[in-house]
């Protein structure tokens, strides 16, 4: 079931030119890289970036954000953490190509508890992983180890 959004509080807008190999720009032009595709799927591996380069830093910037909303929420410091996103992409068995992504979270002054805790809530509020449940697997890992979810 999908959720509609109440109320559109930002909206980002973004032109591309000459797809995976080309040219992306947002519209207020914070945004302006050479695109790029990787040697893993089989293009020169230019020194621009590439689609999931780009989702994996949207996406571990805003499931960081909801990490750091509910630790402030039940006063828990977690100013020392990091998330790191790895989106992999390669071809599904439907045809075509599919995405995956495992989202990392290092947490040195948490207990593994509070890490998978904090990682299961962040899940069901980050945006991003709303937008891409039952489609998209995700992993959830928090100092090294997996967290089911």
């Amino acid at each position: 079931m999908t959720t509609a959004v109440k109320t559109v509080l930002y909206t980002a807008e973004a032109v591309v030119e000459g797809g995976r190999d080309g040219h992306a720009r947002s519209s207020d032009g914070h945004l302006d890289v050479e695109l790029d595709v990787p040697v893993e799927l089989e293009g020169e591996g230019g020194s621009g970036t590439n689609p999931e380069q780009l989702f994996a830093a949207g996406y571990a910037a805003c499931f960081q954000s909801a990490l750091l909303g509910i630790a402030r929420g039940r006063n828990i410091d977690i100013d020392d953490t990091t998330i790191t996103a790895r989106v992999g992409v390669g071809p599904v068995a439907e045809g075509g190509f599919g995405l995956e992504v495992r989202l990392e979270l290092t947490a040195p002054s948490l207990s593994d508890e509070d890490a998978a805790a904090l990682m299961t809530r962040a899940h069901k509020r980050c945006p991003y992983s709303r937008a891409i449940d039952g489609n998209v697997p995700v992993e959830l890992a928090a100092n090294g180890t997996t967290i089911e979810v």
